[in-house]
């Protein structure tokens, strides 16, 4: 029998859909676009500032060691201020450390400016997610993360054209095309700072346009029937030692040391495969962002039909190494064109399913720095892969090699898929049953 108040949360969900996805779907289109344009400039920078190959995977992967580091320090401190605040100060710092990019002038510059980039932007993706455990029910997270996860897949689509578009300013001022780029994207994240600062409530309760009964209903059904302790100390094994946390973040940290492996070498792979000119690189990078953008709303689309979360992650775990491995051994050019693009469609496609399976297992504090950690060692991957691959090509002189590394990772991703597949059924299976909800509405 349908709860009274059930009209009422699914009226308040929709608003909040409306009101909050676009700013916080900006906020991380933009952090997207100015932690991955550096893929754009890497042949540029190469010939006009020196930094080889090998530099510039450090580089790439260096922004994702500070950005870990400062992971779970991050999302406590966005647990005392609040999501708007904090969100909006990581916007504005990072949108001005993506601009000052513009000054890089050789490898030692180019590391530092990384490295400040992800201190910068350190739990902006974390507190994204937390603030879906503030608002939205279990129910409704999978579909919220997809279409959070639609942001970077617009930023793919959009961002490595105009990108593109603005590389061809090169000479423009005197300035190089790639200073022209991380000039005007990063002034761009400061004006979403501000957007954030003025239209993105932290909490249900702070919502203008929700009625107090709407915020009440969306905090409630967001809390669920968990609990969770209101201090880090004495509660380390809670939030980051727990099996599945464990292999939450294991999983995480293949899936993103393969993706960003790929992700941050992209522009330069379609070079190689013969397209020429900034404006072409960067409209068949661009293209990539489609097969994305498939994958986010596909997967959650498919698991409202058939559930079974943990199962689709082991299908695109698999799918996802098979056919970088077809990547790997086959010369048509047109289809490797095609390995990639679907390929695309799998690795990024699992991610609303990871975080839903992620943030069903914590709450409060615990959902808080949990996620952030599941983050911290997920960017850890995404250090790795781009200096790995890089010091790999540099070494081999090859383009195949490197995905010869891909590959070996993606089997090992599977295996971890499936030791996750096991563990939560096992916890899920130990857990006691939900308690039924009242027959009636509570008074206002």
């Amino acid at each position: 029998m349908p709860h009274p108040l059930d009209a009422v949360h699914e009226t308040a969900t929709r608003k909040a859909i409306r009101r909050l996805l676009p700013v916080m779907g900006l906020a991380y289109f933009m952090s997207y676009v100015d932690r991955t344009n550096v893929a754009l400039a890497k042949t540029q920078l190469e010939a006009d500032v020196g930094i080889s190959a090998a530099a510039y995977g450090l580089g790439a992967g260096v922004f994702f060691l500070s950005y870990a580091l400062l992971e779970v320090p991050s999302n406590l401190v966005l647990y005392k201020v609040g999501a708007r605040a904090w969100i909006a100060r990581i916007a504005v710092t990072w949108g001005l450390v993506s601009a000052a990019m513009m000054f890089v002038q050789g490898p030692v510059s180019f590391y530092v400016l990384r490295f400040a980039l992800g201190a910068a932007e350190a739990g902006l993706y974390p507190a994204l997610m937390y603030m879906v455990t503030l608002w939205f029910s279990q129910r409704h997270r999978v579909t919220v993360v997809g279409l959070i996860y639609t942001a970077p897949a617009a930023a793919t689509v959009l961002g490595a054209p105009a990108g593109g578009g603005l590389m061809s300013l090169d000479g423009v001022a005197g300035l190089h095309g790639w200073q022209w780029m991380f000039l005007v994207e990063g002034l761009v994240t400061v004006a979403v700072g501000v957007l954030v600062w003025c239209a993105l409530p932290s909490r249900p309760e702070d919502a203008r346009w929700l009625t107090p009964a709407e915020a009440a209903v969306l905090t409630e059904r967001a809390a669920g029937t968990g609990t969770s302790p209101h201090r880090l100390r004495g509660n380390l094994g809670l939030a980051f030692g727990r099996p599945v946390v464990l292999l939450l973040a294991a999983t995480y940290f293949v899936n993103q040391l393969v993706s960003s492996a790929v992700g941050f070498n992209l522009p330069s792979i379609v070079e190689g495969l013969g397209v020429s000119g900034p404006m072409n690189i960067g409209l068949v990078t661009g293209s990539m962002g489609l097969a994305v953008l498939a994958g986010v709303l596909f997967f959650p689309w498919l698991h409202g039909r058939i559930g079974n979360d943990t199962g689709l992650i082991v299908l695109c775990a698999a799918a996802g190494t098979a056919l970088m491995g077809a990547y790997l051994v086959t010369g048509w050019v047109p289809g490797r064109f095609a390995l990639l693009f679907t390929a695309q469609f799998f690795l990024m496609g699992t991610l609303p399913l990871f975080w839903s399976v992620a943030m069903s297992r914590m709450s409060g504090l615990m959902a808080a720095v949990g996620l952030a950690f599941i983050n911290t060692v997920g960017l850890l991957g995404g250090f790795f892969g781009p200096f790995v691959f890089g010091m790999i090509e540099s070494r081999t002189g090859s383009d195949r090699a490197p995905f010869v590394f891909v590959v070996l990772v993606g089997l090992v991703g599977i295996a971890l898929a499936a030791a996750l597949r096991r563990t939560v059924a096992r916890e899920d299976a130990a857990a006691p049953a939900p308690v039924p909800a009242p027959a009636h509405a509570p008074a206002d």
